[in-house]
């Protein structure tokens, strides 16, 4: 069987990037043949993989994407696959994975409060990409990764029950913490030279505004100083990290604030920091929240992160309410850095977790959904 896996674009950090290729190798483990259409892939492809860069050029990212999806539309004619697997929302697809959260809510509701916005051309090409998928009338199988969406895409839309497949997290089994983590936690902190009195503040993620690195500088800001004095920040992610080194040099952090372009390691950097701290705007999922439990690092994160109840039911780290407060952020810092009994337990919750938690094998069930049959 032949399976045309879409997305707008691929490089090795992302998450949606990740999901991707897990579920593709998935699938090409059980024999089927891999072709991937996108605009732009960055590092290296696997072997097997037959990637089409798809040559289409616009002034507008809508329009560019229009063009994507009527491209693949046209080659797809010619040379059909057995199914059309999406990770960006657009029309024709057999499966839709479900990385984004509903876009129309967000349009009517918490982001795009303007009611002008809804007479753009980039509404009107996101609203119509997402009904392409989510319509009632459709056959669009949908992997599902954030359960409270769900009622969101059915809000909208009359998305029947049948058609959203739940998955597992699908954390990779290299975030969980091996026997010799602690080797690898001494050697990470001899390399950044991280004494041991030193507290080091993770932040993992591309799109740092998206996820709340400059509400994580101004925690880092408002620590009492003995103890900021203790702290570094490290934040990880492809990005412009202008902005943010900006902010940490008003807020007289510059010292103390490292900001990295993604990378192979992260294992190490979650082995070797104190906390992780996320504390997004909005966040569909938060992946990283559970590979740091895994990996038995306490998490600060927010409420608005689709995993954030995992930080709560296994008792992992703290969750700032929403509403969002900066304040409350501030003084949860100060909490937990300043508790090493509660970052112990904390930690040993989360290595608890674990063992027993389903939220590995999200890319062997969506590779069932994907091969089933249809007929």
């Amino acid at each position: 069987m032949l399976i045309a896996f879409c997305l707008y674009k691929y490089f090795p950090y992302g998450g949606l990037q990740r999901d991707f290729l897990r579920i593709a190798l998935a699938c090409q483990a059980r024999g089927h043949v891999i072709r991937v259409y996108t605009l732009e892939w960055r590092g290296d492809i696997p072997a097997g993989f037959e990637v089409v860069r798809v040559p289409v050029r616009a002034l507008t990212n809508p329009r560019r994407y229009a063009k994507f999806s009527s491209w693949i539309g046209i080659d797809l004619a010619k040379i059909p696959a057995d199914r059309v697997v999406g990770f960006n929302k657009m029309p024709g697809l057999d499966v839709y994975f479900a990385a984004d959260p509903c876009y129309e809510d967000q349009a009517r509701t918490r982001m795009l409060r303007n009611p002008f916005y809804r007479m753009t051309a980039r509404y009107r090409h996101f609203s119509a990409y997402e009904r392409a998928v989510f319509a009632a009338p459709g056959q669009t199988e949908i992997l599902l990764i954030s359960p409270r969406q769900k009622p969101l895409f059915q809000k909208y839309y009359g998305t029947p029950d049948a058609r959203f497949h739940l998955l597992p997290p699908g954390i990779a089994q290299d975030r969980r913490a091996p026997a010799e983590a602690p080797a690898i936690r001494a050697e990470f902190r001899d390399e950044f030279a991280l004494q041991e009195e030193d507290l080091l503040l993770l932040q993992i993620g591309s799109g740092f505004k998206t996820k709340g690195l400059d509400r994580s500088l101004k925690a880092l800001a408002a620590l009492p100083p003995v103890l900021r004095g203790r702290c570094r920040l490290i934040a990880i992610g492809d990005d412009d990290a202008r902005l943010f080194l900006g902010q940490a040099r008003a807020l007289g952090l510059a010292e103390r604030v490292s900001i990295l372009r993604g990378r192979s390691d992260i294992p190490r950097f979650l082995l070797g920091a104190d906390l992780l701290i996320h504390p997004a705007y909005h966040e569909n999922t938060g992946t990283v929240l559970l590979e740091a439990v895994v990996a038995g690092l306490p998490v600060l994160t927010t409420a608005v992160c689709g995993y954030a109840h995992y930080i709560a039911e296994a008792d992992a780290g703290l969750v700032v309410p929403e509403p969002f407060e900066q304040v409350c952020l501030d003084q949860y810092l100060v909490q937990m850095l300043d508790d090493l009994p509660a970052r112990r337990r904390w930690q040993k919750n989360g290595l608890a977790f674990a063992d027993q938690a389903d939220i590995y094998c999200n890319a062997e069930r969506a590779a069932e959904v994907i091969l089933k049959d249809r007929q």
